[in-house]
């Protein structure tokens, strides 16, 4: 049995008040209080809550980004994934796109973190040990994209589910990056 860790309890409590809560109105002592652990532990491991959010965030992309560096994991099965994972956060991700900072502060957090994981998948499948500007200026756009488009879903502006929205990443993904994904 695999037992979670502090920040994962912390990140654990964060989101159950978010079901809740703004998270602008969501507190540090709040996010302790809820998970039974003290201020020191929380600053230990976290600068803040949008620390907190951003390692999060981070972790659960992370995860799907990971299993890419298997030869058989297909992008198709990426992006599926990647939008069953919105699919499922939808309200909490709803949550952090109105209430930290402005649509816009989380929607270009959410653009570097998925711009570093796809550099690194074309990075992987290429060979090459740095991206040309070229590459990196097409992973950039797709990456703009995407998390526009991904950010437009949760809002509400279109009315498909996570097997539709996976089928438009993945016809928009740039030509030249069709040999390092598809």
């Amino acid at each position: 049995m695999k037992r979670k860790t502090a920040k994962e309890m912390l990140a654990e409590s964060f989101r159950e008040l978010a079901e809740k809560k703004a998270v602008d109105k969501i507190t540090v002592q709040d996010i302790i209080e809820n998970c039974g652990y003290s201020k020191t532990t929380f600053y230990r491991l976290f600068k803040d809550k949008y620390d907190l959010m951003a390692w999060d965030y981070i972790r659960s992309h992370k995860q799907i980004m990971d299993q890419t560096e298997d030869a058989d994991y297909e992008w198709k099965r990426t992006l599926m994934e990647g939008a069953m994972l919105f699919h499922e956060q939808k309200e909490y991700l709803k949550n952090l796109l109105l209430h930290t900072g402005g649509l816009d502060s989380f929607s270009r957090y959410m653009k570097q973190v998925h711009f570093e994981s796809l550099s690194k998948c074309v990075l992987r499948a290429s060979g090459m040990e740095e991206l040309d500007i070229k590459t990196r200026m097409y992973v950039r756009t797709y990456c703009q994209g995407t998390v526009d488009l991904i950010c437009d879903w949760i809002m509400g502006a279109y009315d498909v589910g996570p097997e539709e929205l996976a089928e438009v990443f993945e016809k928009c993904l740039p030509e030249p990056l069709h040999q390092y994904l598809l």
